[in-house]
């Protein structure tokens, strides 16, 4: 069963936390096994961001959430957000183009 995770956090700092994310995305290149990342802006709050970040399960997220590069970008994120991110755990039960 595939597995989201959505991470909510706040920053003024969006251009450092693209940075963040590439820097990641290059350490991590043919170790990492998240399949899919989207970042998206709160068109009403335009602080407010939303991460939706996709794994083939909740082993495999696990898996990458132990990865010393992971812990890296935990902490950078932590300096550039306004305040602690929410993070929502998801299972995938139903999964369709349309």
């Amino acid at each position: 069963m595939s597995f989201v995770q959505v991470i909510e956090f706040e920053t003024t700092h969006e251009q450092d936390v693209q940075r963040a994310m590439d820097d990641w995305r290059d350490a991590t290149e043919n170790e990492r096994t998240v399949t899919h990342t989207t970042l998206t802006r709160d068109h009403s709050r335009p602080n407010h961001y939303v991460a939706i970040v996709e794994f083939p399960s909740y082993e495999e997220a696990m898996r990458n959430s132990g990865m010393p590069e992971t812990s890296a970008l935990a902490t950078r994120m932590r300096d550039l957000c306004d305040g602690p991110p929410r993070f929502v755990d998801l299972d995938v039960i139903r999964d369709e183009d349309l």
